[in-house]
């Protein structure tokens, strides 16, 4: 059985310590498209975030892990969201914060990881993802990692006065 360790990173639960880097990803223009983010967040609000990121999935239907390399630096964000015990199943969002650490396997990994866990200890039956038609990088990721383009969501997000399209994937643990 696998655990949130991997070969060149690990999952972690949030501490106090990522606040600094919670907040500069949280205030991040250029990733408020995906995360739909309107406006940024100040430190106060983190903390109070953070404060409260020890809360049971079962309590807050969402799970928000540090993607860490082996030398403990933060290089990225991993989530469940609409975490559904009933229907068993969650949808997943990733985040590699520098361009710099993109491309170097750890989204890979971790959401490897990730899947693990849903399916194992947390006993689900799917998972999914949302992903804007123009995000290459993250549609290779999921359907690398066996989602399944299910469905398209027409003129879903309105992103700099235009509307985009945005890709449905699941994945079925049989």
């Amino acid at each position: 059985m696998r655990t949130l360790n991997g070969d060149t990173i690990y999952l972690r639960a949030l501490e106090p310590e990522d606040l600094e880097f919670i907040h500069k990803v949280e205030n991040n223009e250029s990733i408020w498209e995906i995360s739909c983010t309107q406006t940024p967040y100040s430190k106060f609000l983190i903390k109070q975030y953070l404060e409260n990121a020890h809360k049971d999935i079962y309590e807050v239907k969402q799970l928000r892990l540090v993607i860490s390399d082996y030398n403990d630096t933060p290089v990225g964000l991993i989530d469940l969201f609409d975490f559904d015990f009933k229907n068993k199943r969650a949808g997943i969002g990733i985040l590699i914060q520098e361009p710099s650490d993109r491309l170097k396997g750890y989204g890979s990994e971790a959401l490897d990881l990730l899947i693990d866990y849903c399916f194992i200890h947390l006993d689900l039956h799917q998972l999914y993802c949302n992903i804007s038609e123009e995000n290459e990088a993250s549609i290779k990721l999921f359907s690398n990692q066996g989602f399944e383009k299910v469905g398209i969501k027409k003129d879903w997000n309105f992103v700099h006065g235009t509307y985009k399209n945005e890709y449905l994937f699941q994945l079925i643990n049989n």
